[in-house]
């Protein structure tokens, strides 16, 4: 999504390279071009597969000269397809879509470009932000396949309702709509053909790409490449953390494999979740899941700290489904969301609490003049810190750009005889009964308010505040008041 990248990090430099190499068709291509403008006609449905010199080009190099990554997408096809084609369809868009995500990262979810894009539909920082992928030190969003192909679907739903055209949306999903209204302005043109020499070089064969990969996943065989080895999902259950983890203790506990831990949750990108984590869903091998429910209690006290000493920090089992054991548990996403109506507590009443420091995530918006040491200054950390917080290899900044800031604060939270009770099932009565004492945060929406930009006020995850409050949607109204609980 980002217009110097082909197919996924490494994988997408070394293509990128040899792109100038892609031989003109000749008198006799090796594919004819009769068989591919025939083949392309029965493929086509809702998205245009064109015939050009460029797409015939990249058939023949994902043929000849990259037929093992060709063969690896093949291979990766029963993995992430399901999800793509379900998530499509929700959104009411055209199945082929599925194709992009190929030419965008090789099927990564944990790939990064050196611009910095990420994930399986290469959703740079801000974008992602903008679509709701949520983003810190230890987790990235963007890599987590469920959540960034619903992001991708949003944005390319947009991208369509912007022009009206399937191949103009492609190419601005790689170079933006910015670019791509640049270039129709410049060459007068209205379709992505009549731009085509406007465009930059790698955006011109972006669409090119996407029709040779949609001919190689449907008739690769015909070539004599075949999937050799299948990869499919890992059978998987979930449970709920809360608080410190150590993940390699974790898995040396529990008998995970590390690697296999990862590749189940590809949004975590460091070796622990800090004291901050709340309501993380973390999917555990399903073979594993019996032997971690019965040996609960051992296993996370190996590899999590308590910050209250009966222990508020807390990874029980997942609260929305039944688990591999048949039992259906119960677990407190905050608080105040496990209440019903009407059992929140008035302003005036307040539990006995406990006073403990933690970690809460600002946004700074870059302002004219801004230098990265006059921003440190001014939030009292250091350069350094800023930038190991917004992944900036450089000091450079531009206006209007947005800085993540971690700051060090106190917080009132509910003193350990409140919340303990949240560990044992056959006291959840009581524990409703002390949750009614807390103080409830509010924030009254303002007119420009959206969802998202709320919980990045506040640093709480968007799904942790919309199910605080019970909204499905994204819809809110200016003074429509919203429990905040982070």
């Amino acid at each position: 999504m980002q217009s110097d990248t082909l197919i996924g990090g490494e994988q997408n430099e070394a293509l990128f390279s040899e792109l100038p190499e892609l031989e003109e068709i000749g008198v006799n291509p090796a594919v004819p071009e009769k068989l591919l403008r025939e083949r392309f006609a029965k493929l086509e449905r809702s998205i245009p597969l064109t015939y050009h010199k460029a797409s015939h080009e990249f058939v023949e190099y994902f043929i000849y000269k990259k037929a093992s990554f060709t063969r690896s997408m093949m291979e990766k096809m029963p993995l992430y397809f399901p999800l793509f084609e379900k998530t499509l369809q929700k959104h009411g868009l055209p199945a082929e879509l599925k194709y992009l995500s190929m030419i965008e990262s090789g099927l990564n979810p944990k790939v990064i470009s050196h611009a910095r894009a990420g994930g399986l539909w290469q959703f740079m920082p801000a974008t992602g932000r903008e679509f709701g992928l949520y983003q810190d030190a230890y987790i990235d969003e963007r890599f987590e396949p469920v959540k960034a192909t619903e992001a991708a679907c949003r944005y390319l739903k947009q991208l369509h309702n912007i022009f009206g055209d399937w191949e103009l949306a492609l190419a601005s999903y790689n170079t933006g709509p910015g670019n791509i209204k640049r270039a129709m302005r410049r060459s007068r043109g209205t379709t992505f053909w009549t731009i085509y020499g406007a465009l930059p070089r790698e955006t011109r064969s972006y669409v090119p790409q996407y029709v040779a990969m949609n001919y190689m996943m449907n008739y690769g065989n015909d070539h004599g490449i075949f999937a050799e080895n299948p990869e499919y999902q890992i059978p998987n259950d979930t449970i709920h953390i809360n608080g410190y983890i150590d993940l390699v203790a974790f898995c040396n506990n529990s008998g995970i494999e590390f690697d296999e831990l990862s590749k189940l949750n590809p949004s975590i990108t460091k070796k622990i979740l800090p004291d901050r984590t709340r309501d993380f869903v973390m999917r555990v091998p399903s073979v594993k899941y019996t032997y971690l429910v019965s040996n609960r209690s051992v296993i996370m006290d190996s590899c999590t700290r308590k910050l209250l000493p009966a222990g508020t920090m807390l990874a029980v089992g997942d609260s929305t489904r039944t688990d591999s054991l048949g039992r259906n548990r119960t677990f407190p996403y905050t608080l105040a969301a496990n209440t019903t109506d009407g059992e929140y507590a008035d302003d005036e009443e307040e539990a006995e609490v406990t006073t403990v420091r933690r970690t809460k995530k600002l946004s700074h918006t870059v302002r004219r003049g801004e230098t990265l040491l006059s921003i440190s200054k001014k939030h009292r950390v250091t350069v350094a810190e800023l930038k190991k917080w917004n992944r900036l290899r450089r000091s450079n900044i531009m206006k209007g750009q947005r800085l993540v800031i971690m700051k060090q604060v106190k917080e009132v939270v509910p003193s350990a005889a409140a919340v303990q009770v949240a560990v044992a099932p056959a006291v959840e009565k009581e524990y409703v009964k002390s949750a009614k004492k807390l103080k409830m945060k509010y924030h009254t929406v303002q007119q420009g308010d959206t969802l998202w930009t709320i919980s990045q006020r506040y640093g709480l995850p968007l799904d942790h505040l919309k199910k605080a409050n019970k909204i499905r949607g994204n819809d809110i109204k200016p003074g429509q008041k919203l429990i905040i609980s982070s």
